[in-house]
């Protein structure tokens, strides 16, 4: 078998290279023309005015902004009203028969 597949892959190689190839012939491109302007024209008329676009989309709703800063203290309120005299206390009751004898302060040194 082994004989075979080699035999077979020589007699292979030895046809293809045998085969007559066509030769190609490249034919040169014709010379391209380039054709040069003259002055220009007159200019042409207005054109008319284009219709209007359509509106947009809305935008995305915008975040939320920080927090302000703390405001300074109020001014002081002003006094109350003054409130009523109140009642008259009762008349206290009679002390017993003890005495009080203040004296005087000696004198002061200078």
């Amino acid at each position: 078998m082994k004989q075979s597949i080699l035999m077979l892959a020589a007699v292979s190689a030895l046809s293809l290279s045998a085969c007559e190839k066509p030769t190609v012939v490249e034919v040169p491109a014709a010379p391209t023309v380039v054709t040069v302007p003259g002055p220009a024209g007159p200019a042409g008329a207005t054109g008319a005015t284009g219709n209007q676009g359509n509106d947009g989309t809305q935008g995305a709703t915008g975040m939320q902004g920080d927090t302000g800063l703390k405001g300074t203290t109020g001014n002081q309120g002003n006094d109350g009203t003054k409130g009523d005299t109140g009642n008259t206390g009762r008349t206290g009751r009679t002390g017993d028969s003890t005495t009080v004898i203040v004296t005087p302060s000696s004198a002061p040194s200078n």
